[in-house]
């Protein structure tokens, strides 16, 4: 299955979720953002390559559905409620990843 976490720049919450997940062997694993600051944006190509997205915030489940239409039409796209004030990996964050996620693998 190929998951796809998605933050607002890329920075903090999504690249820590993909650091924690990316030595799976079950799972593939990429992170990006949704600003044009981010330092990985998020492209059509990555939700076409996706099975699961995960959104850290309403917001950026919503700057996908409204940017990707037709790429985000039959995907899962599920909100972690993980608000920006983590640094990367960050031992409560990672709690919070960790806890919200684990359930769907």
């Amino acid at each position: 299955m190929n998951i796809l976490f998605v933050c607002s720049r890329n920075n903090w919450r999504s690249p820590t979720a993909e650091s924690i997940y990316k030595g799976r062997q079950d799972h593939q694993f990429k992170s990006a953002g949704t600003e044009p600051s981010a330092k990985i944006r998020v492209s059509a190509k990555d939700i076409l390559w996706a099975d699961l997205i995960f959104a850290m915030e309403k917001k950026h489940k919503q700057r996908l559905l409204d940017k990707f239409p037709a790429e985000t039409e039959q995907k899962e796209i599920i909100i972690l409620d993980i608000e920006d004030e983590y640094t990367y990996m960050d031992k409560e964050l990672i709690e919070m990843i960790k806890l919200s996620v684990d359930a769907y693998l």
